[in-house]
């Protein structure tokens, strides 16, 4: 079960607050249909690209990591581009949906706090994540991490149909 869609309806203490509501619904959606699809359906594509469904876990952890503690925050994370070998998404055989759905939670946590910990306004640390060019307030950073968690849930419904596991919000 997912959490409920955070409604427009429903009093917000801030726009900080609007941000975390629809992040953590796009995170715990994720995590709820990697979640329920079958084991064999977590390695396999149904894709012409050739995503699978553990990769794309795998991957929008990494989003997480670049764009909040490699970029806003300015923390070395050692591989900020660990989610990929050459131009595509990878994950390691031993690597299992257990360590990969702890390690976005996690990440999640860390986002919370580092939101809850900054203004909007904030601008992000100068490094090697904004190759040169004035990094963006952290309003922008989450407005981008939105988009990302949208559209790959977008794909994570259509290949969850397809393997048989759940449809919907």
């Amino acid at each position: 079960m997912t959490m409920p869609f955070p409604s427009p309806m429903v009093p917000a203490a801030g726009r900080a607050e609007v941000f975390l509501r629809y992040l953590d619904f796009f995170r715990d959606s994720v995590l709820s249909k990697v979640s329920a699809l079958a084991a064999d359906e977590l390695r396999r594509s149904r894709l012409p690209s050739g995503w699978t469904p553990l990769e794309l876990l795998k991957h929008l952890r990494y989003v997480e990591l670049r764009w909040i503690e490699w970029g806003f925050e300015g923390r070395d994370v050692g591989e900020p581009w660990g989610d990929r070998r050459g131009d595509r998404w990878y994950v390691a055989p031993e690597e299992t949906r257990d360590d990969l759905l702890a390690a976005l939670r996690a990440q999640g946590d860390h986002t919370r706090d580092a939101i809850l910990g900054s203004e909007l306004t904030a601008v992000g640390a100068p490094g090697p994540r904004w190759e040169g060019a004035q990094p963006p307030p952290l309003e922008r950073v989450l407005f981008h991490l939105l988009q990302e968690y949208a559209r790959h849930l977008g794909h994570l419904d259509i290949v969850a149909e397809l393997a048989g596991g759940p449809t919907g919000e």
